[in-house]
């Protein structure tokens, strides 16, 4: 049977991996686990068979709780309603959700969209671990092809593992409650899909013999992303801060209106999203919630932050209007445009920013404006109309050689610029590079090399002299005439 010893061969290499990478990260977490199997294993053996059916009886409950959760997301516009799940599963043997998930995981429901699964995971090779936390574990491996994908489980010696065997004594069913925070992940990204939320590449689910069931592992596959960097990001050119900023916005506007409503991201922290070739996209979805908040009267209705609180209106449907959309445009502020946003940004659009730093750091503008106040600033910025105020004859002072670069540059260093080595900025057309030389001391000339940003801007290479000009068809060196250096060409 070919296909049994595939996914026994795919489900050992990945016990194996995670079990290298764990002894390695949680040894003090290992021993705290080990004590609490020690436990069970006592009072099974003393026959306390008692106080084992409580216990057992207080996590199925649990696991039908998170099973609760998740079934709602899973309706369909169209579909049955909650209601009639719930009604038709009572008529089930088991218990709430078992023969309900079995459906959803096995059945009509089952993602179409996976490109990969178990199959995927042969041969594959670990990387580095990428992250770890409470419930989960991030690592980097590289598939058979040499494809690298990012791979979340279970982290077995967590503290939300840890914490749940502690309580009930039952390592195989913790590991099913804890990794219901996987599976509600996995049908996030398949119901919440955009450029700026990280894909999902497939799932493996089952036991070591490649049969699905409850107790079996779960493993998330996604695409492989860069962790945020805040503190290399405030190092770069206000350009790619801003690009963060836009995408995040373009992404809270999707989720105001998502297909499952609107949903606010209850963790929202700088890690909970990564960077793919520069892009946003936010890569943790487990504490993302549809749910309205239901009230009364308005103070029922107050955002609490640890500086700011807000009052939102009550309405007559008994529901805080727009809570889950300003609480992720309050953290959007407060996370990063307070920090991206304003610093070095150019001076044509000071007062567009700080109209964006005001409306959202009270709360007085909604996503939709928000975005359009984005977008204009990227149209702006693109177009090069901000710029209308630069006296077109600035230019004639330069002397232009088209289609050469330079050799033997005598550099100096601008920030924030695009190379550490050098004064390498974006420009919309010779006329800004021509402003900017002139507004440094040291520049005597630049070059316009070809190259371009995520918005099709130039790059333009500053200096303050060189000795040859050498032949390049996709350049052009702008040197000032009244400071033209004798240079010969090779």
């Amino acid at each position: 049977m070919p296909g049994m010893g595939h996914s026994l061969r795919a489900a050992a290499l990945l016990a194996f991996v995670v079990l290298s990478i764990l002894v390695s990260l949680l040894i003090s977490s290992v021993q705290q686990f080990g004590a609490g199997i020690y436990h069970f294993s006592n009072a099974t053996v003393a026959g306390d068979e008692e106080e084992f059916a409580s216990l057992r009886g207080a996590l199925i409950y649990q696991l039908n709780q998170r099973r609760k959760e998740i079934i709602p997301l899973l309706l369909l516009d169209g579909e049955e309603t909650w209601e009639s799940f719930y009604q038709r599963d009572q008529t089930q043997d088991s218990p709430m959700g078992y023969s309900l998930w079995n459906e959803i995981t096995h059945g009509s429901r089952k993602a179409h969209m996976d490109e990969m699964d178990c199959q995927s995971l042969v041969d594959m090779q670990a990387v580095e671990v990428l992250g770890s936390g409470y419930t989960k574990l991030v690592v980097k491996v590289n598939l058979a092809g040499g494809q690298p994908v990012a791979l979340k489980l279970v982290n077995e010696q967590g503290i939300d593992m840890g914490k749940c065997v502690e309580d009930f004594k039952d390592p195989r069913g913790c590991r099913e409650l804890v990794s219901y925070k996987l599976k509600k992940e996995i049908v996030l990204l398949q119901r919440l899909q955009h450029p700026n939320v990280i894909k999902l590449k497939g799932h493996c689910a089952g036991d070591a013999g490649g049969r699905g069931g409850e107790g079996g592992e779960v493993t998330v596959i996604l695409e492989q992303g860069n962790p945020l960097q805040m503190i290399q990001l405030l190092q770069s050119p206000w350009e790619d801060r801003f690009r963060v900023c836009l995408d995040l916005v373009r992404l809270l506007h999707f989720l105001s209106q998502s297909p499952l409503g609107s949903v606010a991201l209850l963790d929202f922290q700088p890690r909970q999203f990564v960077t793919v070739s520069g892009e946003l996209k936010l890569t943790d979805l487990d504490d993302a919630s549809a749910e309205e908040t239901s009230c009364q009267t308005h103070a029922d209705c107050t955002l609490q932050f640890p500086h700011r609180n807000f009052t939102l209106p009550c309405s007559a449907k008994g529901v805080c209007e727009g809570l889950n959309e300003k609480r992720n445009i309050y953290n959007a502020y407060r996370y990063f445009f307070t920090y991206l946003l304003p610093h070095q940004a150019p001076p044509g659009f000071t007062h567009l920013v700080d109209h964006i730093m005001n409306s959202t750091g009270e709360l007085k503008a909604d996503i939709n404006h928000t975005l359009e106040a984005f977008e204009h600033i990227l149209l702006l910025y693109k177009s090069g109309l901000h710029l209308d105020n630069l006296p077109p004859s600035i230019i004639r002072d330069y002397t232009v050689m088209r289609g050469m670069g330079t050799s033997g540059d005598t550099e100096y260093r601008c920030w924030p610029s695009y190379s550490q080595q050098g004064c390498l900025l974006s420009v919309h057309s010779a006329r800004e590079a021509a402003f900017i030389c002139n507004s440094h001391s040291q520049c005597n000339s630049f070059t316009l090399t070809g190259q371009k940003t995520w918005t099709g801007r130039l790059l333009a290479s500053f200096r303050s002299s060189f000795s040859h000009l050498v032949p390049d068809g996709t350049s052009e060196v702008y040197v000032k005439k009244t400071k033209a250096p004798e240079t010969s060409i090779v």
